[in-house]
């Protein structure tokens, strides 16, 4: 089955584009024309991917990507006509998953949504869970397990968190989550991996003031225990 590819953009023109051409690379694209409209979508049916423009009608972007990642994990291509540093790293904060901004060209688009798909297809023969307390990472499924609860994170999250669940105890700097990451998290950044770190205590941690798996060494960056100090 060829992927399923949500584009949400009010501009119908730009819309019609875009959907050209990833038809003629092969998937199966639908349009969303508003922010409103590419929620309820995905919650009919979630598409193997969605490419969202920031500046929609009814729900902006943003806050498009911040509803949906509470319960969904598809890799979001983010579409803006700004392309700062800031803009780059909210787009992460918020969950997406790449950001081009316009104007682009339609070819870079389809290379991004391919790279993006193939990052999140499943890779036969990855290896086995990874345990830290009580922890449970799994690579290959792309899961996260707390006490046998389900945690739902990011791309970006879940490749800091794998990262360091391979390592337990060990001290990474930021440069090096930076390098970890970068194959899976194109907008990987110092101020990046920080923002991870937040988000994960956040659904990791009994008390994310004061973690008990995700520590940071002053000076250093950042390890991942067992929590059994806490």
């Amino acid at each position: 089955m060829p992927a399923r590819i949500l584009i949400a953009e009010d501009d119908p023109r730009q819309a019609e584009i875009v959907r050209r051409y990833l038809q003629a690379a092969g998937w199966d694209p639908v349009v969303a024309g508003d922010g409103r409209a590419a929620i309820e979508a995905v919650r009919r049916r979630v598409p193997d991917l969605l490419i969202l423009d920031v500046l929609m009608p009814e729900i902006d972007g943003r806050d498009v990507c911040r509803v949906l990642r509470v319960d969904y994990d598809l890799p979001i291509l983010m579409l803006t006509a700004r392309s700062s540093a800031d803009d780059r790293v909210l787009g992460l904060e918020l969950g997406a998953d790449d950001y081009l901004s316009k104007p682009y060209d339609p070819r870079e688009l389809v290379a991004r949504v391919r790279a993006l798909l193939r990052r999140a297809a499943p890779r036969p023969g990855a290896g086995s869970f990874l345990r830290v307390g009580a922890l449970t990472v799994d690579p290959a499924g792309h899961t996260v397990r707390r006490n046998n609860t389900a945690v739902t994170c990011t791309r970006g999250e879940f490749a800091v968190l794998a990262a360091m669940a391979a390592e337990p105890g060990r001290v990474f700097t930021r440069r090096q989550l930076v390098e970890r990451i970068s194959g899976l998290d194109r907008n990987a950044t110092d101020r990046g991996i920080d923002m991870h770190v937040v988000n994960l205590r956040r659904k990791l941690e009994d008390d994310p003031r004061h973690p008990a798996y995700l520590l940071t060494v002053h000076g250093v960056g950042y390890k991942l225990v067992d929590g059994s100090a806490a």
